[in-house]
Parts: C-alpha cells; sequence; structure tokens
C-alpha cells in the first residue's frame, strides 16, 4: 500500500487529475479523457519488487496531449525554471 503522501502529490500535481478508488470503480477511463488536457492517474500501487517504486495507470488524450501540448509545457517550465528567455 503506497503512504499517503505520494498520491496527495499525484493528486497536486499540475495537470494531474488522480482517480484512484478501484473500490467505488473510480480510475481512468480513455474515452472519459477525450478533448481534455489534463493526465489521468489511477490504480497507484506499490510496486512488490523495486524498493520506493510503485505502479499506476495513466490516461490521456494522445492526439491533445501528444507532442504540441507536451512541447507548451516544457517551453513554459523552462521559462519559469529561466533555462531560456522569450525572444
Amino acid at each position: 500500500m503506497l503512504r499517503r503522501s505520494e498520491k496527495a502529490l499525484l493528486a497536486e500535481a499540475p495537470g494531474v487529475v488522480l482517480e484512484d478508488d478501484p473500490a467505488h470503480q473510480i480510475y481512468p477511463m480513455p474515452i472519459n479523457a477525450i478533448g481534455k488536457k489534463e493526465v489521468f492517474v489511477g490504480r497507484v500501487r506499490r510496486d512488490p519488487d523495486v524498493e520506493n517504486g510503485f505502479h499506476l495507470w495513466v490516461v490521456s488524450d494522445n492526439l491533445l496531449k501528444g507532442a504540441a501540448w507536451n512541447s507548451v509545457q516544457i517551453a513554459e517550465s523552462l521559462l519559469k525554471l529561466g533555462l531560456i528567455i522569450k525572444a
């Protein structure tokens, strides 16, 4: 079982929506990600073979979230970190 802090980090991460309540059949489904920029994460559980490792199920609208949107997010992060400057 994961500690609450790991799931809390995922839940608080920008652009991530945590959907992880298998007891109530709440987990990410590809059909629910269509047209959305967020990445949906669920089925989070410890890796039995790797200490401090974990498994998770990740769903997104790959056509929307693919290379184009990721490029924008990477550029924004680089700007925020001061690694690039606006022209």
